[in-house]
């Protein structure tokens, strides 16, 4: 055996990335991280080298993840509580729900990302807490990290034939309610859309807004339960309710889950992580996350 931070170090952010999946909220995930390094530190002479380092820190992660998901509630958008408001004059209504949270792609392997962007995309963490623990780890291992059975077998310490029959339910039950992934932008088309639309926001231009979002698209922002589908709904929404005045808003760019995304300041104290799923027609979904305490998570002043 080699020596610990040699070994494990490297999977520092993978370990990250999958039980960000598992959990949907960075704050528990970087928790559960260094639960998982303090296991494994604790455990490394015993170890001996019986699996691989990988899935050995993976199995702890994992039952790690499982521990907490027992004690914890699950976590939503708000599009996850109910339908969409019919009208956009209706004043929003607060949700005492645990809420999804983005994860900054700072924090996670940049060859991942460019990988495996659609498997951080914040429609697929948000529908993957739908599924009980055991789903939800095999199915993360299996479809998204696409790794054999027999490894998952290791992880979950269950047989190849269980980890089949739990990927089989896994599945069926996505099936019901598919995960709405978009298909990815070429990032240079992606850096134009934020910076057109940093520039509506901050102007309070809601005529160019109009232009960026998609027909279809949808706009929900934590911690309303209140959210909106269709362009002809958001964009009065969002100029009656959210925009206010030129300079209201000040937006400053970064990147969460693979997407594009900007640091939101109002009145020029931290509002939280506006998130955008663009696709080739347009801005398909707005998610916004009112949590000033995102801002610093982000690594950005919480007052500009």
């Amino acid at each position: 055996m080699g020596d610990f931070t040699t070994d494990t170090e490297p999977y520092r952010r993978e370990l990250l990335a999958h039980c960000y999946r598992m959990l949907g909220s960075v704050d528990d995930a970087e928790d559960v991280v260094q639960e998982t390094y303090l296991r494994a530190w604790r455990s490394y002479e015993a170890f001996q080298g019986r699996s691989s380092v990988r899935t050995w820190l993976h199995r702890i992660a994992t039952n790690a993840c499982l521990s907490a998901l027992s004690h914890r509630s699950r976590r939503f958008l708000p599009s996850g509580l109910g339908g969409p408001a019919d009208d956009p004059m209706t004043p929003p209504l607060a949700a005492g729900a645990q809420w999804v949270q983005p994860i900054p792609d700072s924090m996670l392997d940049p060859a991942a990302i460019v990988a495996s962007r659609d498997s951080l995309r914040i429609a697929l963490i948000a529908t993957l807490q739908e599924l009980p623990g055991r789903q939800r780890a095999v199915f993360i291992l299996r479809d998204v990290l696409a790794w054999p059975a027999s490894d998952v077998a290791q992880v979950m310490g269950s047989s190849t034939a269980a980890v089949k029959s739990t990927l089989q339910r896994a599945r069926a039950r996505l099936e019901q309610a598919p995960p709405d992934v978009e298909q990815a932008v070429e990032p240079g088309e992606l850096s134009a859309v934020l910076a057109h639309y940093i520039a509506a926001v901050e102007e309070a231009d809601g005529a160019a807004l109009e232009q960026l979002l998609r027909v279809d698209a949808r706009v929900e922002a934590t911690p309303w339960r209140t959210w909106f589908s269709g362009r002809a709904a958001c964009v009065p929404y969002l100029v009656q309710q959210v925009l206010g005045s030129p300079g209201t808003w000040r937006l400053l760019p970064t990147s969460a889950n693979g997407q594009p995304a900007a640091v939101g300041y109002h009145g020029g104290q931290a509002y939280g992580i506006l998130l955008l799923t663009v696709t080739s027609a347009g801005i398909a979904r707005i998610n916004a996350f009112g949590d000033p305490g995102l801002v610093k998570r982000f690594g950005f002043p919480t007052s500009v």
